[in-house]
Protein backbone atom coordinates (compact mmCIF):
# COMPACT_ATOMS: atom_id res chain seq x y z
CA UNK A 1 0.00 0.00 0.00
CA UNK A 2 1.09 3.57 -0.62
CA UNK A 3 2.65 5.68 2.00
CA UNK A 4 -0.13 8.53 2.77
CA UNK A 5 2.28 11.40 4.64
CA UNK A 6 1.19 12.07 8.56
CA UNK A 7 1.91 15.68 7.95
CA UNK A 8 1.76 18.56 5.58
CA UNK A 9 3.40 18.64 3.13
CA UNK A 10 5.32 21.02 0.72
CA UNK A 11 4.00 22.19 -2.50
CA UNK A 12 6.31 22.42 -5.40
CA UNK A 13 4.08 24.23 -7.94
CA UNK A 14 5.99 24.61 -11.67
CA UNK A 15 4.32 26.06 -14.68
CA UNK A 16 5.29 23.57 -17.34
CA UNK A 17 6.19 19.94 -15.71
CA UNK A 18 3.83 17.15 -14.73
CA UNK A 19 5.75 14.17 -12.47
CA UNK A 20 3.75 10.92 -12.46
CA UNK A 21 3.99 7.40 -10.46
CA UNK A 22 7.08 5.88 -10.35
CA UNK A 23 9.18 8.30 -12.59
CA UNK A 24 12.55 9.87 -11.64
CA UNK A 25 12.57 13.51 -12.33
CA UNK A 26 15.94 15.42 -12.09
CA UNK A 27 15.48 19.10 -10.83
CA UNK A 28 17.80 21.98 -10.37
CA UNK A 29 16.70 23.89 -7.23
CA UNK A 30 17.49 27.23 -7.38
CA UNK A 31 14.97 29.64 -5.75
CA UNK A 32 15.42 30.83 -2.06
CA UNK A 33 12.15 29.62 -1.14
CA UNK A 34 12.54 26.07 -2.71
CA UNK A 35 15.76 25.72 -1.32
CA UNK A 36 14.17 26.56 2.21
CA UNK A 37 11.93 23.44 0.99
CA UNK A 38 14.07 21.05 0.16
CA UNK A 39 16.10 21.44 3.44
CA UNK A 40 12.89 20.98 5.48
CA UNK A 41 11.90 18.52 3.64
CA UNK A 42 15.32 16.42 4.18
CA UNK A 43 15.18 16.91 7.40
CA UNK A 44 11.57 15.42 7.35
CA UNK A 45 9.61 12.57 5.63
CA UNK A 46 11.79 13.57 2.61
CA UNK A 47 8.60 14.49 0.35
CA UNK A 48 6.93 16.45 -1.38
CA UNK A 49 4.07 17.42 -3.79
CA UNK A 50 4.95 18.90 -7.22
CA UNK A 51 1.93 20.83 -8.59
CA UNK A 52 0.70 22.43 -12.15
CA UNK A 53 0.11 26.08 -12.09
CA UNK A 54 -2.78 27.59 -13.67
CA UNK A 55 -2.65 29.68 -16.44
CA UNK A 56 -2.19 33.19 -15.37
CA UNK A 57 1.05 32.37 -12.53
CA UNK A 58 3.33 34.93 -14.45
CA UNK A 59 1.41 37.91 -12.84
CA UNK A 60 1.99 36.33 -9.29
CA UNK A 61 4.88 34.19 -9.66
CA UNK A 62 7.03 35.26 -6.60
CA UNK A 63 3.91 35.59 -4.76
CA UNK A 64 1.22 32.30 -4.42
CA UNK A 65 -0.05 31.73 -7.78
CA UNK A 66 -2.58 29.38 -8.25
CA UNK A 67 -2.17 25.96 -9.24
CA UNK A 68 -4.16 22.90 -9.58
CA UNK A 69 -5.43 20.79 -6.87
CA UNK A 70 -4.26 17.43 -8.63
CA UNK A 71 -0.72 16.54 -8.18
CA UNK A 72 1.57 13.58 -7.80
CA UNK A 73 3.06 12.79 -4.04
CA UNK A 74 7.39 13.00 -4.75
CA UNK A 75 10.33 11.23 -2.79
CA UNK A 76 13.55 12.67 -2.96
CA UNK A 77 15.88 9.75 -3.85
CA UNK A 78 19.19 11.36 -4.59
CA UNK A 79 20.28 15.10 -3.45
CA UNK A 80 22.87 17.34 -4.29
CA UNK A 81 24.01 20.06 -2.29
CA UNK A 82 25.92 22.81 -4.63
CA UNK A 83 28.77 25.23 -3.81
CA UNK A 84 26.73 28.77 -4.47
CA UNK A 85 23.87 26.66 -1.69
CA UNK A 86 21.33 25.34 -4.64
CA UNK A 87 20.41 21.54 -4.66
CA UNK A 88 20.61 19.48 -8.14
CA UNK A 89 17.88 16.21 -6.85
CA UNK A 90 16.14 13.26 -8.47
CA UNK A 91 12.78 12.94 -6.89
CA UNK A 92 10.86 9.87 -7.71
CA UNK A 93 6.99 10.11 -8.04
CA UNK A 94 4.92 7.92 -5.03
CA UNK A 95 1.15 8.44 -5.97
CA UNK A 96 -1.11 10.81 -7.44
CA UNK A 97 -2.58 13.48 -4.70
CA UNK A 98 -5.29 15.93 -4.44
CA UNK A 99 -3.87 18.69 -2.77
CA UNK A 100 -6.37 19.90 0.05
CA UNK A 101 -6.56 22.97 2.53
CA UNK A 102 -3.41 24.78 2.99
CA UNK A 103 -1.41 24.22 6.12
CA UNK A 104 1.23 27.51 5.66
CA UNK A 105 1.75 29.81 2.84
CA UNK A 106 5.72 31.54 3.83
CA UNK A 107 8.34 30.99 2.35
CA UNK A 108 6.42 28.11 0.59
CA UNK A 109 3.11 26.60 0.93
CA UNK A 110 2.50 23.28 2.58
CA UNK A 111 -0.97 21.59 2.47
CA UNK A 112 -2.29 18.70 3.50
CA UNK A 113 -2.70 15.51 0.98
CA UNK A 114 -5.01 12.71 0.14
CA UNK A 115 -3.59 9.84 -2.24
CA UNK A 116 -5.65 9.08 -5.44
CA UNK A 117 -5.28 5.55 -6.53
CA UNK A 118 -5.06 4.47 -9.98
CA UNK A 119 -7.58 1.99 -11.37
CA UNK A 120 -5.99 -2.19 -10.50
CA UNK A 121 -4.20 -3.31 -13.51
CA UNK A 122 -2.13 -6.33 -14.01
CA UNK A 123 0.99 -6.17 -15.73
CA UNK A 124 0.65 -9.88 -16.99
CA UNK A 125 -2.78 -8.85 -18.73
CA UNK A 126 -2.24 -9.96 -22.75
CA UNK A 127 -4.07 -6.87 -23.44
CA UNK A 128 -1.96 -4.49 -21.39
CA UNK A 129 1.43 -6.21 -22.76
CA UNK A 130 0.11 -6.45 -26.36
CA UNK A 131 -0.71 -2.07 -25.41
CA UNK A 132 2.91 -1.84 -24.04
CA UNK A 133 4.29 -3.44 -27.48
CA UNK A 134 2.17 -1.11 -29.72
CA UNK A 135 3.03 2.18 -27.78
CA UNK A 136 6.92 1.58 -27.96
CA UNK A 137 6.53 0.59 -31.36
CA UNK A 138 4.84 3.82 -32.27
CA UNK A 139 7.26 6.22 -29.75
CA UNK A 140 10.46 4.35 -31.61
CA UNK A 141 8.64 5.50 -34.77
CA UNK A 142 8.84 8.60 -33.90
CA UNK A 143 12.21 9.12 -32.02
CA UNK A 144 14.34 7.64 -34.25
CA UNK A 145 17.68 7.93 -32.64
CA UNK A 146 16.72 10.16 -30.39
CA UNK A 147 15.21 7.37 -27.87
CA UNK A 148 14.77 8.82 -24.42
CA UNK A 149 17.27 6.88 -21.99
CA UNK A 150 15.15 7.40 -18.66
CA UNK A 151 17.48 8.86 -15.71
CA UNK A 152 18.01 5.21 -14.48
CA UNK A 153 19.88 4.85 -17.21
CA UNK A 154 17.78 2.06 -18.81
CA UNK A 155 16.20 1.94 -21.70
CA UNK A 156 12.54 1.73 -21.90
CA UNK A 157 11.62 -1.99 -23.26
CA UNK A 158 8.62 -4.07 -22.26
CA UNK A 159 10.86 -5.32 -18.90
CA UNK A 160 10.46 -2.32 -17.20
CA UNK A 161 6.36 -2.86 -16.92
CA UNK A 162 3.29 -1.24 -18.89
CA UNK A 163 2.69 1.68 -16.10
CA UNK A 164 6.62 2.81 -15.57
CA UNK A 165 6.26 3.21 -19.61
CA UNK A 166 3.35 5.61 -20.33
CA UNK A 167 4.50 7.08 -16.75
CA UNK A 168 7.80 7.62 -18.11
CA UNK A 169 6.82 8.94 -21.42
CA UNK A 170 4.31 11.28 -20.11
CA UNK A 171 6.94 13.15 -18.18
CA UNK A 172 9.44 13.39 -20.55
CA UNK A 173 7.70 13.30 -24.24
CA UNK A 174 7.34 17.74 -25.08
CA UNK A 175 3.86 17.81 -24.74
CA UNK A 176 1.60 20.53 -23.38
CA UNK A 177 1.27 20.99 -19.53
CA UNK A 178 -2.24 20.66 -19.87
CA UNK A 179 -2.17 17.28 -21.78
CA UNK A 180 -0.09 15.91 -18.88
CA UNK A 181 -2.35 16.79 -16.61
CA UNK A 182 -5.10 15.68 -17.83
CA UNK A 183 -3.72 12.32 -18.86
CA UNK A 184 -2.14 12.34 -14.95
CA UNK A 185 -6.34 12.51 -14.01
CA UNK A 186 -6.95 9.38 -15.97
CA UNK A 187 -7.83 6.65 -13.29
CA UNK A 188 -6.89 4.03 -16.10
CA UNK A 189 -3.41 3.35 -16.81
CA UNK A 190 -4.71 1.92 -20.32
CA UNK A 191 -6.39 4.95 -21.22
CA UNK A 192 -3.64 6.85 -20.60
CA UNK A 193 -1.11 4.70 -22.22
CA UNK A 194 -3.68 4.64 -25.24
CA UNK A 195 -4.35 8.86 -25.02
CA UNK A 196 -0.60 8.73 -25.38
CA UNK A 197 0.24 6.34 -28.56
CA UNK A 198 -2.85 8.62 -30.26
CA UNK A 199 -0.90 11.67 -29.78
CA UNK A 200 2.55 9.85 -30.57
CA UNK A 201 0.66 8.58 -33.80
CA UNK A 202 -0.56 11.89 -34.70
CA UNK A 203 2.55 13.32 -34.65
CA UNK A 204 4.27 10.90 -36.35
CA UNK A 205 2.37 11.33 -39.18
CA UNK A 206 2.51 15.20 -39.52
CA UNK A 207 0.08 16.28 -36.95
CA UNK A 208 0.40 17.96 -33.35
CA UNK A 209 1.07 16.04 -30.72
CA UNK A 210 3.78 14.31 -28.47
CA UNK A 211 7.10 15.39 -30.04
CA UNK A 212 10.66 13.45 -29.00
CA UNK A 213 12.37 14.59 -25.26
CA UNK A 214 14.33 17.68 -25.52
CA UNK A 215 17.92 17.27 -24.51
CA UNK A 216 19.20 18.23 -21.16
CA UNK A 217 17.36 19.52 -17.93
Amino acid sequence: MEFAPQRPVPVFPLPNAVLFPGVLLPLHIFELRYRTMVRDALSGERMVVMALLRPGWERDYYGNPEYYPLGCLGRFEEVEWLYNDCYNLKLRGVSRVRIGRLDREFPYRTARVSLTPQAPMSEDDPLVQSECHALLEAYRRLAGEKALVPPEGKPLDPQVGYERVVNTLCTFLTLDAQEKLAMLEMDSVLERGRRLRELIERQSHGGEGAAPPRGGN
